[in-house]
C-alpha cells in the first residue's frame, strides 16, 4: 500500500498535462484592441447618450476579411428583431482567398449581448427618436467586437455650433502655447 502523499505526487506527476490546460482556459493569438473601422461621422451627426461593447456573430470568411482590415461602418445600424440585436447595412467585403462558401458583403449579422441589456435597450428605443449606431468595429482578444452607441438626431443648427465649439477650443489651445512657448503674435 502506498501512503496518501507519495500517491498523489505521483499522479500528479503522472497527469502533469490535465493541470496545464484548465476547462476554459484557451490558447489566445492576440492579446488588446486592434481597430478594423471606425464612424467617425455618427459622433457628428447623433448626440451620443450611452455606448456598449457587444460580441459579433461573423462566419469564417467575414473573420478573414475584417483581419486583413477592410470593412465600412458607415452606413451601418443596428435594429431589434423578435428579441435579438441585429446589426445592418455594414460592409465587409467578400475575402478574395474564398470560394463558393463566401459570404454576401451586406448581410444582417447578429449581436451578442446578455439579455438584460438587450431588454434595457429595447425599452429605450421604443420610447422613440433614438437610434443603434456602430461606432467602432475592432479585434479584443482575439474576438470581433462591435462598440454600439444610442444616439439621438442632430439638426443642421446643432452641427454649426458643435463646429463653432471646436473651432472657438483649438483657437484657445493654439493661444495657450504660443503665450507658454514665449512667441508673440505680431
Amino acid at each position: 500500500m502506498i501512503p496518501a502523499p507519495i500517491l498523489t505526487v505521483r499522479l500528479r506527476l503522472k497527469f502533469k498535462f490535465l493541470d496545464s490546460k484548465k476547462a476554459g482556459d484557451e490558447m489566445v493569438k492576440e492579446i488588446g484592441r486592434k481597430l478594423i473601422a471606425q464612424n467617425k461621422s455618427a459622433r457628428h451627426d447623433y448626440f451620443i447618450e450611452d455606448v456598449w461593447e457587444c460580441g459579433i456573430m461573423l462566419t469564417g470568411t467575414e473573420v478573414k476579411s475584417l483581419r486583413a482590415g477592410r470593412a465600412s461602418i458607415i452606413d451601418g445600424f443596428a435594429m431589434m428583431n423578435h428579441g435579438e440585436l441585429w446589426l445592418s447595412n455594414v460592409h465587409i467585403p467578400e475575402y478574395t482567398e474564398g470560394t463558393w462558401n463566401n459570404h454576401t458583403p451586406r448581410r444582417d449579422r447578429k449581436l451578442l449581448m446578455h439579455k438584460k441589456e438587450i431588454d434595457k435597450i429595447a425599452g429605450i428605443i421604443k420610447q422613440g427618436g433614438l437610434t443603434l449606431v456602430p461606432l467602432s468595429l475592432y479585434f479584443k482578444d482575439g474576438k470581433a467586437k462591435v462598440e454600439l452607441a444610442l444616439g439621438k438626431g442632430k439638426k443642421a443648427y446643432d452641427k454649426r455650433n458643435d463646429l463653432k465649439e471646436k473651432e472657438a477650443n483649438r483657437e484657445m489651445t493654439r493661444a495657450l502655447s504660443r503665450r507658454t512657448s514665449g512667441k508673440n503674435q505680431s
